[in-house]
């Protein structure tokens, strides 16, 4: 059970960052740092720095290669999780 927790917490974070990290392409930090200050100051502190960081002029994207790394590693994080909390579970 705590582990399950423990989990469901590393990866909701990880899922905010990738929030910040997404709304960070619009902006001159680009994904990949805004990625990264997510990680290490929590989405929240990462979503400040974002916001302070000046947009990109209409219709630009920073994305950077990080972005694809990242997203497709979360989503088989995902999936992982989603295996491993429905092979713990037992009907009765």
């Amino acid at each position: 059970m705590v582990l399950s927790l423990i989990l469901f917490g590393l990866l909701s974070g990880s899922l905010f960052a990738v929030l910040v990290g997404i709304l960070g392409a619009t902006r001159k930090i680009g994904f990949g740092w805004a990625f990264v200050l997510s990680l290490i100051l929590t989405p929240i502190g990462g979503l400040i720095c974002t916001l302070i960081s000046d947009p990109l002029p209409t219709g630009e994207r920073k994305w950077g290669c990080i972005a694809n790394l990242i997203l497709i590693g979360a989503i088989v994080t995902l999936v992982l999780f989603v295996l491993a909390v429905l092979g713990t579970l037992t009907i009765a």
